[in-house]
């Protein structure tokens, strides 16, 4: 059959005397098998357009193979040209991983890019309070500059006379200069006679330490100043944002008075308690100790006492005390009334309802309940069974401020926790049933403080600032009456 083709075509060229122009493809049809075609002008036509061919062919099938490719990367079961099958359509499971995965990754920058969108929405809001600051301090008349007079001998010696008759014996401590070697070294050396308009004088303060009797001999008093915050350490991740560290002011065996033990609190199951051995190794994040809570933990409002972790369990105003060298549950209570689960926050949320504080009181719970309004209720707890043993309503509002400690039986609220020169603006006294309002300065360096803790066993304040662990050193001073 083959071979009458071949003539038939022979025939043909010959009639047309075309054999100079003939042609013959050969390649795969659709179903991959070989075909030979030829093609002879026609003596006729002069022109006739070729349409299709094997290379068109070619194209249409290499076409219908990209197009099930593509229906299987947009789960799509698209139909090829020319019904041609190809390949399955059917989603590979490593092609459905790979979307699967760039879907993740997608959605995970999205919430970035939310996230930051926020931030800068808070950085905007700042900048339009520095402006309004700066337009303020602006619109203050100055203050005229007197020329600079030259120290006469006496002058120069003002760091050795003694305090007038009747002069203010503290104003006379915190204006002399610091004896330590010859007073004529401490000038500034930018002080120098000349003839400039005014010069600024620098002088050096040296803290005096307080009187005696400024404190009771339990250590307690009230606070006077916080100092400035200290960075022990960053988180790792995006878990760390929010969170809780803290240490046994007695620690029980096995583990030493120097543990320090972390809660990242940025999920709906918390669970993991981490224990170090001592800060140098919370600074490195290097745990030597990993406890795995039988109960979901809320918030930030957890602490650390006679060897047992005390905290809120998710979802529920129930206090748990987990014993550590045990490893289990040693208690539960239910907190009466309180509110919880965003209920009665602090002002920067996170479902701050309920918060516990260890001082040299004992152990206390700060919240709110329905009948107080929103008010801040502070509990004294026993520590052994959480049962409620006395309870005082105050007159600040939860929501009002942005978290709150336990020193000395005094209740202590912060004004902000985004503002980075914030105060102390309120303090309560459980010995007295009295409260005050008071401006001490503090600081929230990174600008998001969730978590604001009196740590007994160093005496010093503990936070977490937008995922940085800081320490404030603390100067208490004489019980003032209210």
């Amino acid at each position: 059959m083959f071979f009458l083709f071949l003539l038939c075509i022979c025939d043909l060229l010959l009639r047309g005397n075309a054999q100079d122009r003939a042609s013959l493809w050969r390649g795969n049809d659709r179903t991959g098998r070989c075909q030979y075609t030829f093609t002879v002008p026609s003596p006729m036509e002069a022109t006739c357009p070729q349409v299709g061919g094997p290379e068109v062919e070619g194209l249409k099938t290499r076409l219908s193979v990209l197009e099930a490719l593509m229906s299987q990367l947009s789960g799509k079961d698209l139909q090829p040209r020319g019904g041609h099958q190809g390949v399955s359509a059917r989603p590979q499971p490593e092609l459905q991983e790979a979307l699967n995965r760039a879907v993740g990754e997608r959605n995970l920058l999205q919430g970035e890019k939310e996230r930051l969108e926020r931030e800068l929405e808070t950085l905007k809001l700042r900048m339009d309070e520095m402006r309004r600051e700066t337009e303020r301090l602006r619109s203050r008349p100055c203050l005229t500059q007197n020329p600079v007079v030259a120290p006469s001998s006496t002058q120069q010696d003002w760091g050795r006379a003694r305090p007038a008759a009747g002069s203010n014996q503290m104003t006379h401590l915190m204006t002399r200069p610091n004896r330590q070697g010859d007073s004529s070294n401490l000038r500034d050396s930018a002080w120098q006679y000349g003839a400039l308009s005014f010069q600024e004088l620098k002088a050096e303060v040296t803290e005096v330490p307080a009187p005696d009797g400024t404190v009771d001999n339990t250590g307690c008093g009230e606070v006077i100043s916080v100092g400035e915050p200290v960075t022990h350490r960053k988180a790792d991740n995006i878990a760390g944002k929010y969170g809780v560290w803290m240490q046994d002011p007695e620690a029980v065996s096995p583990y030493g008075p120097n543990m320090l033990w972390r809660i990242d609190t940025i999920g709906t199951e918390i669970r993991q308690l981490y224990g170090y051995d001592d800060m140098e190794q919370l600074s490195k994040g290097f745990p030597s100790k990993v406890l795995l809570l039988p109960d979901p933990l809320e918030s930030t409002g957890a602490t650390m006492y006679r060897g047992s972790l005390y905290y809120q369990r998710r979802l529920s105003r129930t206090l748990i005390r987990y014993d550590l060298a045990a490893e289990h549950v040693a208690a539960r209570r239910e907190l009466p009334h309180a509110g919880f689960h965003g209920q009665f926050p602090y002002s920067w949320g996170g479902y701050t309802d309920i918060d516990l504080s260890v001082d040299e009181k004992g152990l206390w719970a700060i919240y709110s309940t329905s009948k107080a309004q929103g008010a801040i209720v502070i509990s004294k707890l026993d520590p052994h069974s959480l049962e409620v043993k006395k309870s005082w309503e105050t007159s600040i509002r939860k929501a009002s401020v942005a978290n709150s400690f336990m020193i000395c039986g005094k209740l202590y609220t912060v004004a902000s926790y985004a503002a980075r020169d914030t105060t102390i603006n309120h303090v309560y006294d459980t010995g007295t049933s009295q409260g005050k309002a008071v401006s001490i300065p503090f600081k929230n360096k990174y600008g998001y403080n969730s978590m604001i803790d009196y740590s007994l066993a160093q005496r010093k304040l503990f936070a977490w600032d937008n995922f940085h662990l800081v320490s404030y050193d603390l100067r208490l001073g004489r019980q003032q009456a209210n």
